[in-house]
């Protein structure tokens, strides 16, 4: 597999993820963010343990810890960022979650211009934050930053579950444990009698594929052949793809702030990732 064709199921990978999260969207009245999130999880926990087969590896009392505190992250980013989307439009939600990682890019840097790609994520949250009655909710807001913390342990949890065991059956056992963890929440809220609809069944599972399955799969093919520098790079779109997305398929129309607080988080991203210095593609063990 050559870069670019590597880089193409990148970029499939993120439109997957974001159309996925538009039709997750349009479940809410029928099965609630929750039920929506737990379904999105138990999906994708189906088809990768199915596939992986963790039962296979005998993990210490360590490994699981530090893979159980993976799952718990996982769990809780997927949590709040669906309750957010309840209250924010897509761009907006994903803009705010994808403060987490460059939180995790910029704390580990000690260069002079990250400052600057720091400012520009702050400059986007202020622009983003209500002023008056008509405004985004309050509320909204903070369930997207709590994701997007949620995703910033998720990257720092996942790097040390990363080596307790071959990643897919990490992340195998890791959305099991994310099942588990909104599963309290979620269960409660869900009406089993919506899930005889077939046509809501059907958008559930297309759910799970597109924003689990088929991007995590993607993923995982794409990585061996593209460095991280070009992985964040890529990454870094997926505001503006979110954007698109809401646009497109629920018609959610920004105004022209919240378009700038998008560009300047979209910038935040790209400057931080591109500033990476070059490396050799590694291949990942599975």
């Amino acid at each position: 597999m050559g870069k670019w064709f590597a880089i193409l199921l990148l970029l499939l990978s993120i439109f997957s993820v974001q159309f996925g999260a538009s039709i997750a969207k349009k479940l809410f009245p029928v099965l609630g963010p929750a039920g929506v999130c737990f379904l999105r999880i138990a999906v994708a926990t189906v088809i990768l343990v199915g596939v992986w087969r963790p039962w296979r590896f005998h993990p210490t009392r360590k490994q699981i810890r530090t893979i159980a505190t993976y799952g718990v992250a996982l769990g809780v980013m997927n949590l709040t960022y669906y309750l957010s989307l309840q209250r924010l439009p897509l761009g907006i939600a994903v803009a705010l979650e994808f403060i987490g990682p460059l939180s995790v890019a910029l704390f580990y840097s000690r260069r002079l211009l990250d400052f600057l790609w720091a400012i520009l994520a702050i400059t986007g949250i202020v622009l983003i934050l209500p002023r008056g009655q008509g405004d985004l909710s309050l509320a909204g807001i903070a369930l997207a930053l709590t994701a997007g913390a949620g995703w910033a342990f998720y990257i720092i949890f996942g790097k040390r579950a990363s080596g307790a065991a071959p990643s897919g059956v990490t992340t195998s056992i890791g959305m099991s444990v994310a099942l588990l963890t909104v599963s309290p929440v979620a269960l409660p809220r869900l009406e089993i009698s919506h899930l005889m609809d077939p046509w809501i069944a059907l958008a559930a599972v297309g759910v799970g594929l597109l924003s689990s399955a088929l991007p995590y799969s993607l993923e995982m093919a794409a990585l061996r052949h593209v460095p991280s520098r070009n992985f964040g790079v890529l990454m870094s779109l997926s505001p503006a793809v979110a954007a698109l997305s809401g646009y497109f398929v629920l018609h959610e129309a920004l105004t022209l702030t919240q378009e700038m607080a998008i560009a300047c988080i979209l910038m935040a991203s790209f400057g931080s990732a591109l500033a990476i210095p070059p490396e050799a593609p590694k291949p990942i063990e599975v």
